[in-house]
């Protein structure tokens, strides 16, 4: 608890660095105020550094390239392995894990210890692990490392604890579950196949004990020889040698036959009675051919083949498929009697399985479900129904349908919006989904008791919306918008406009969404604004179309009776609402025949459309392209309900725009909302002999997005999908640092760069197509593709433009030729001036010089007025100046408490219209002076740049405090938060630091070095919420949830599923005596006598490292009852270690006994026969 007191007699805080003022401001840090009124602000801080602690919660989505499955037929729990050495473990919804290898290795395999709670992992370093699942969070309990030769198969025996391990060399190990030591028990290659043969086995593909006699082990190599082993004779049964590779093999439950698939895609069958040749090959997909040979077919990488008591068996593979059509898609077959049904995937098959109904081998399987793994989805089909139909997955499997663009995060939204959206969105959901219950129904989830509604947006390339449920550390689809559908389909182009079309020219840039008046606004990449309300009716509506050049450019000002025909305010009385009104910004310009000019980027439907209930597009703002360039990215946006006003920039300037006259109230380029006060004091430029070069040259759109040779958006979407970390930082040396402009080859400004309040979309860095002795220069854009870069081969150009260089902190390098870009808005009941003493409705504007302008506007408060009379807008002049570009806003009363957005309370704009209740707006209007009766008139205004944050006292605009962030970085993302009935700044920097600061004092609370890399995904979706959240796509297809909340922290385990229930294993099947009597001596097979140590001795130390794990204090608490017991076998085997030395003892003593006797008989013996001859004994 801290406590602290400033009156503010004009001594305020200095900023470091910070002298730079402005004739319009007086509170610029470093120069004294001029406030009237000493007041003595008295706020109460109540967070401290121990109210906050940074962790993972919760990972949602796709594992991203997935490698390995498994599941536990009695726990029902699925485990997932992916490339990057995560581990996905799922069971019923709300039961979702996360773990993740330390060492980054891919997964090759997994295998499920059945019913005992544990999973093991082989990984592609060569290193095997054991994870405890008794536990809320896995933890590895021991590791062991291959040292001479790379594991390629993993298999263990249901109710084992000797796992066998197959290596590249085609040798076999065993490995004791318990200790996680190897046997000395080794199958050799050159013993496993016969001595005269002279080549290779190859790699071992498959190990598995037969259903017969689990002391036989089948071993089968790639080339195609397979092996029936004799573990207690240490000798082959059998040996197979087979033209073809092996890719999987699978036993039939009486342990009889076999099946084997090959690489030329065939399946082979073979008897144990004879194993010379296979007794029946089949070419599921192979045709004969006219001239009687046998079409060649892809291989069948793997085969299950599962009995059923009622039906035929099933035979089930991937792949297979002939050659003779190309781009076919991958295929399921499913064999079933004479049957065969093929299943067509979407996407590449890394795995399947199929789930049956008893662990044990040696029993009828009864299949009645197949999990299938792509590359990109999972799906489960349903084997109990003649036509297959897939299971309807209760994770959130799609969120990576189309490539997500953006991301929002609202915690402690109104409780209402979830479930009306969902009803919404139920509505649209798919049919022919199987009837039966999701089979993977393990673990045990509830609803924790701290629970409030939080929702999760996901704009996408398609320009698709999905509105997600993310209550509760859960993930649910409620809604998905499509905005594509307010325009017309693009036509094909030709020349160079079919250069500059986008491939996704819908994709959405940032969302504003406003959940208590449920207004909704999205930014696409084609410059485009579309505004939503929401309506449970379905209607007959026409979509209005406002167009908007927002071209006004410092540099074409060249003599006055030019700048006259530069409009730049406008007159709100001017401007009719038609529905389709251009807006020109330099008339007199002409450009070139065949140039566009005038017309936006895509085409509104200007029809009457049947939307659904739900969100219903009623307003589309669209920037014109310019002089045959296209327009600027939109790089911000707000907009308020109870003012029923929109406001966007980007690097060329802002409009404002009335959403409920449809008109627009400003179009101005940033310099003119200086007026005749700009700091920076740009001289106008000589007058350019060719225009168009000029438009050519400032113009900088959706041309910028493609690289020399190709267009580059496809890429950036990969960027956020398929791209490695390798391409991306290529692609990010190439494109140099977003914040800074590059006039004529050198660096002009540190700072001068757009940077969005939210995360931008899927523009990213990209090179500028280039004219004849054109300059490189750089459309604005965000600072959230920054440090990323690896060292690469360096141009002259990118040595001069280095990172370093052009994030330099001084500001007083601005080249005269900057464009200053709008970064971020925010509206608000704020002063206007100094001398105001009342509130009134404000536009904050921020920019990428870190400029800070106050436009105050009046609005009229009647609600006929209001749809009559005009908005009039007036700026007023800087605020003050701040190091690199303004990223948030945000406002406090003099009490320290948050000031929300003034907003309108929802009404549905079609429902019927009732007489005696006429429809009228409702505000909710949270001013700063209506609870500051002890404090005063006035406000704190926080601001946050790139590099530092600012506590600004309104009306004197007076700086009360001011920090700088970071010096050797900047940030990327900042937002003010509620936690814990209070108020911080959170801050995310591009150097992986997460940070948090104390409001108003900006003291820093909590620095943690959370991610040490970080790149565009991450960088462009990260986003803070309230509660103390936040979340980050942390892969293409997964989105990572974190918590910097202390409290959170804590009750996370109770909020996390659990994985482990204990169930009774089933019990085997009787066997019957005629069975047991010729069905072998399986149930006589001792491992622990045959692999022990006392007969098989100690492996090489040399050939395996055992790595003790590293488990945390609950990690040991659940080991003592978990996976093996580890503490009572130790307890266990210190007692028998007891017993022995006591046993030891005994034996000691008796043997000293029995010298004693030994020695006096010996005595006597010689006493006796000490006087005799030899002759007379």
């Amino acid at each position: 608890m801290k406590k602290f007191r400033k009156v503010l007699d004009g001594l305020t805080t200095s900023s470091p660095g910070g002298t730079i003022g402005s004739p319009s401001s007086g509170s610029a840090a470093g120069t004294p105020t001029s406030a009237p009124t000493p007041k003595e602000i008295d706020v109460q801080e109540t967070l401290v550094s121990e109210n906050f602690q940074l962790c993972k919660t919760v990972r949602h989505g796709f594992p991203y390239q997935p490698t390995a499955l498994a599941f536990d037929p009695v726990q029902k729990i699925l485990a997932v392995g992916s490339r990057t050495g995560g581990i996905r473990i799922l069971g019923r919804p709300g039961v979702d894990c996360y773990c993740q290898h330390e060492s980054g290795a891919a997964v090759l395999q997994l295998q499920f210890l059945i019913n005992e709670g544990a999973l093991v992992t082989a990984c592609a370093d060569d290193t095997l692990h054991l994870w405890n699942l008794r536990q809320r969070r896995p933890a590895v309990l021991h590791s062991l490392k291959f040292n001479r030769e790379r594991i390629t198969f993993c298999h263990l025996p249901f109710m084992s604890k000797w796992l066998y391990v197959g290596t590249e060399r085609g040798n076999t190990h065993i490995v004791n579950i318990e200790s996680f030591v190897l046997s000395g028990y080794v199958i050799m290659w050159n013993k496993a196949i016969e001595l005269a043969t002279k080549t290779h086995p190859g790699p071992v593909v498959h190990l598995s004990d037969s259903p017969k006699d689990e002391g036989k082990l089948l071993i089968g190599f790639e080339s195609g020889t397979i092996v029936q082993w004799d573990l207690r004779g240490k000798k082959a049964d059998f040996r197979i040698y087979y033209d073809e590779a092996i890719h999987s093999v699978s036993w039939h439950h009486e342990g009889k036959q076999f099946m084997c698939s090959h690489s030329d895609g065939s399946l082979s069958m073979w008897n144990l009675r004879n194993t010379t040749k296979p007794f029946q090959v089949t070419f599921p997909h192979g045709k004969i051919q006219k001239d009687g040979r046998k079409e060649s077919c892809k291989p069948i990488l793997k085969v299950e083949f599962k009995t059923s008591r009622n039906s035929e068996p099933f035979v089930i593979f991937s792949g297979g498929l002939s050659y003779d059509k190309a781009g076919r898609r991958p295929t399921l077959t499913i064999m079933h009697g004479k049957a065969i049904t093929v299943l067509e995937m979407d996407h590449p098959i890394v795995e399947f399985m199929a789930l049956c109904e008893t662990p044990y081998n040696n029993e009828v399987q009864e299949p009645y479900a197949v999990v299938v793994l792509l590359e990109k989805d999972l799906i489960v089909v349903d084997l109990t129904q003649s036509n297959f139909p897939v299971f309807e997955n209760p994770y959130p499997m799609d969120i990576h349908e189309s490539p997500v663009t953006c991301t929002a995060y609202f915690a402690d939204c109104p409780p209402d919006i979830i479930p009306i959206l969902y009803s919404m969105g139920a509505k649209h959901k798919k049919t022919g989904y199987s009837h039966k219950e999701w089979p993977v129904a393990g673990g045990l989830w509830t609803l924790g008791s701290n629970t409030y509604p939080e929702i999760i947006l996901t704009g996408h390339a398609d320009g698709s919306i999905k509105f997600w449920d993310a209550s509760a550390i859960t993930l649910q689809m409620l809604y998905k918008l499509k905005t594509s559908k307010a325009f017309e389909k693009p036509k094909p182009a030709e020349g160079r406009a079919a250069e500059m079309v986008e491939e996704d020219p819908f994709a959405v840039q940032m969302v504003s969404w406003c959940p208590h008046s449920r207004i909704f606004c999205v930014v696409g990449i084609s410059a485009h604004i579309i505004l939503y309300r929401f309506s449970k009716y379905e209607a007959n509506a026409q979509i209005v179309s406002l167009e908007v050049r927002l071209q006004c450019e410092t540099e074409d000002m060249v003599t006055p009776s030019e700048s006259e025909n530069h409009p730049c305010f406008s007159e709100a009385g001017s401007r009719s609402p038609q529905a389709h009104h251009q807006h020109p910004a330099s008339p007199g310009s002409a450009t070139p025949e065949g140039n566009r000019d005038s017309v936006p980027c895509i085409k509104v439907k200007d029809r009457m459309v049947r939307v659904p209930p739900g969100y219903q597009a009623e307003l589309v703002i669209q920037l014109l392209w310019a002089d045959g360039e296209p327009p600027q990215q939109i790089t911000s946006l707000d907009i308020n309900s109870a003012y029923g006003l929109l406001a966007l920039g980007n690097c060329n300037g802002l409009a404002v725009v009335d959403y409920l006259q449809k008109t627009i109230l400003l179009c101005a380029s940033t310099l003119d909302l200086y007026g005749a006060a700009d700091p920076y004091q740009r001289l106008t430029r000589s007058p350019r002999r060719n225009r168009q070069s000029t438009s050519e040259f400032c113009m900088r759109g959706l041309s910028n997005f493609y690289s020399d040779s190709k267009k580059r958006i496809r890429t950036s979407y990969q960027s956020l999908t398929e791209l490695s970390d390798n391409q991306q930082s290529v692609d990010m040396e190439r494109s140099k640092s977003p914040t800074s402009d590059h006039v004529n080859g050198h660096c002009t400004s540190p700072t001068s760069q757009a940077k969005p309040r939210v995360p931008m979309g899927p523009e990213g860095p990209r090179l500028t197509r280039r004219g004849p002795g054109r300059p490189p220069f750089r459309k604005a854009q965000s600072a959230a593709c920054m440090e990323v870069s690896l060292p690469v081969s360096h141009t002259e150009e990118s040595r001069e433009n280095s990172f370093s260089r052009s994030r330099s902190s001084s500001v007083c390098s601005i080249d005269r030729d900057t464009k200053e870009a709008v970064t971020t808005l925010q509206f608000g009941e704020s002063y206007g001036r100094k001398g105001d003493a009342m509130p009134t409705p404000c536009l904050w504007v921020g920019t990428s010089l870190g400029v800070v302008l106050l436009i105050p506007m009046s609005i009229p408060t009647d609600q006929e007025e209001r749809m009559d009379e005009p908005v009039t807008i007036g700026p007023s002049g800087t605020v003050l100046m701040l190091k690199g570009s303004v990223l948030r806003f945000s406002f406090l009363d003099c009490t320290g408490a948050l000031i929300q957005s003034p907003h309108e309370v929802w009404r549905d704009p079609n429902a019927p219209e009732d007489p005696e209740r006429p429809r009228r707006r409702k505000l909710v209007n949270f001013s700063p002076s209506s609870s500051q009766d002890n404090c005063g008139e006035g406000h704190l205004a926080v601001v946050c740049s790139e590099k530092q944050a600012k506590v600004v006292l309104m009306p004197s605009q007076s700086c009360l405090f001011v920090h700088n962030i970071t010096e050797s970085s900047f940030v990327l993302r900042a937002d003010v938060v509620s936690l814990c009935s209070s108020v911080c700044l959170a801050c995310f920097c591009a150097n992986g630091h997460v940070m948090t600061l104390s409001l108003p004092s900006l003291r820093p609370l909590m620095d943690v070095n959370y991610l040490p890399l970080t790149d565009m995904r991450i960088a462009r979706t990260f986003c803070f919420t309230n509660g103390g959240q936040a979340l980050y796509l942390s892969s293409p297809t997964e989105i990572q949830r974190i918590t910097y909340s202390q409290e959170m922290c804590d009750n996370l385990q109770e909020m996390l599923g659990e994985l482990f229930t204990p169930i009774e294993t089933p019990e085997a099947q009787n066997r019957g005596f005629l069975k047991g009597f010729f069905g072998g001596n399986s149930h006589n097979f001792d491992r622990e006598e045959l692999f022990g140590e006392a007969s098989a001795g100690k492996a090489s130390r040399s050939l395996a490292q055992h790595i003790p794990g590293q488990v945390g204090m609950e990690g040991m608490k659940v080991a003592a009852s978990g996976v093996m017991g580890d503490l009572a076998r130790a307890r266990v085997a210190l007692d028998e270690r007891g017993q022995r030395l006591g046993e030891l003892e005994d034996r000691t003593a008796l043997m000293m006994t029995s010298a004693e006797t030994f020695s006096k008989h010996a005595h006597e013996l010689m006493l006796k026969c000490k006087d005799k001859k030899w002759y007379q004994l």
